[in-house]
């Protein structure tokens, strides 16, 4: 079967390549030109474990990559969904616009597959309605299907093979189609359902893993204010066999849980109080973690902020995807404050991406006297001990020496 995806990022890339692995003839699709010249070049665009090996069989397959659309009669498309940071609804202007561009190129009995992640309702107010007015409607039979990804960076290829799917369509037959598509490699359970109900699970898987960092996060502060280990807390409590507790951290990141959430606060706002209030939990931690590092600054006697320094960039360990990093969202906030630029390093991240941002751990070490571990990369546990004589801030919760303070 030949297969069109849009969009070549960390979702659309490891589908393309999945599929063209597994026998499916692949047209990979993405505006960027530089993208597609890395890609057409054989250079993958972002790390991420067995990507490179998938790659490689994949081009020994039919896969191509391209700029312009092209004919066909089945595409994916894993574009990105970002919200609107004043009322909180998605924005979904990039769907929108690869689906108009499909109708310009696509042919008769068309499906066009929505793997981004949206709103519920999405589909129903924006995709069908450019479908209708269409100058091809009449003529065409466009088959509209959310076959939401359900990935994580770090772990993308294990994930696409192996956790669970759902196909929302209008109609079984065309479901059917699609999970054919989707079950030349994935091995789990696919689920066929109907499109808002496909719509919301993928929004509500997400919505109910923020509530859960949220309180412990929130946990985390209670048990700060007393002087009470928060870690042990959660270890006892998760001894219960109905309890799992996560662990606090600096923030959430990522374009899923830090995302998501949103859009059902911006669509049912009277209705998603305690959405709103887990989300706004997980936002303010940048700016906790901002004052407990000022604290432990006045506590040590440590007055110049320049001698302060992040370790971390990315959202989280072992991966180089910074999309709504709390490392960012914490600079930021120190931004806000008038602070001087902190000192950052990440071994992931070799280009320039924030002020003051160094590529030599042990140059990085030599110039900070405090150190803030937002970000648990292996890394970093490999080199502990070169934090002996620094005082740590320890986020994660990975380090274990004496001179280290926790969340």
């Amino acid at each position: 079967m030949k297969v069109c995806v849009i969009g070549l990022g960390y979702i659309g890339l490891p589908t393309a390549l999945m599929l063209a692995a597994n026998g499916s003839e692949v047209v990979g699709i993405d505006y960027n030109k530089e993208l597609v010249k890395s890609l057409q070049e054989g250079k993958l665009t972002f790390d991420e474990k067995g990507l490179q090996e998938l790659f490689d069989v994949a081009n020994k397959n039919n896969i191509t990559f391209v700029n312009n659309y092209i004919k066909n009669d089945f595409y994916i498309v894993a574009v990105p969904t970002p919200y609107n940071k004043s009322s909180k609804k998605i924005d979904p202007a990039y769907v929108i616009k690869a689906v108009e561009a499909v109708l310009e190129v696509c042919e008769n009995n068309t499906t066009i597959v929505i793997e981004s992640t949206v709103s519920p309702g999405t589909i129903d107010r924006f995709i069908r309605p450019i479908i209708t007015k269409s100058e091809f409607a009449s003529s065409k039979d466009i088959h509209v299907v959310h076959a939401p990804e359900r990935i994580i960076p770090g772990n993308m290829i294990y994930e696409l093979l192996n956790n669970s799917r759902t196909i929302g369509a209008d109609s079984r037959e065309v479901a059917e189609n699609v999970k054919s598509v989707y079950a030349s490699f994935c091995k789990s359970e696919i689920v066929v359902t109907d499109v808002r109900t496909a719509e919301m699970t993928k929004v509500v898987e997400n919505t109910f893993r923020d509530i859960n960092i949220a309180f412990v996060n929130e946990l985390a502060k209670i048990c700060r204010k007393d002087n009470m280990n928060v870690y042990e807390i959660i270890k006892i409590a998760n001894m219960h066999p109905r309890v799992n507790i996560l662990q606090p951290g600096p923030g959430v990141g990522g374009h899923c849980i830090s995302v998501d959430p949103w859009f059902l606060v911006g669509d049912y706002p009277e209705l998603s109080t305690l959405i709103r209030q887990a989300r706004l939990i997980n936002d303010a931690m940048p700016e906790f973690v901002l004052e407990r590092i000022a604290a432990i600054m006045e506590e040590n006697n440590i007055t110049d902020i320049k001698r302060v320094g992040l370790y971390g960039l990315t959202y989280k360990e072992d991966v180089d995807d910074i999309r709504e990093s709390p490392t960012l969202q914490l600079l930021e906030c120190a931004r806000k404050h008038l602070a001087p630029a902190l000192k950052v390093y990440d071994p992931l991240i070799k280009s320039a991406m924030v002020t003051n941002q160094y590529n030599n751990f042990d140059k990085f070490l030599s110039e900070i006297d405090i150190v803030i571990i937002m970000v648990g990369h292996t890394h970093i546990k490999q080199n502990i001990a070169k934090l002996e004589n620094k005082v740590v801030f320890d986020t994660r919760n990975i380090c274990e020496l004496p001179n280290a303070y926790k969340i």
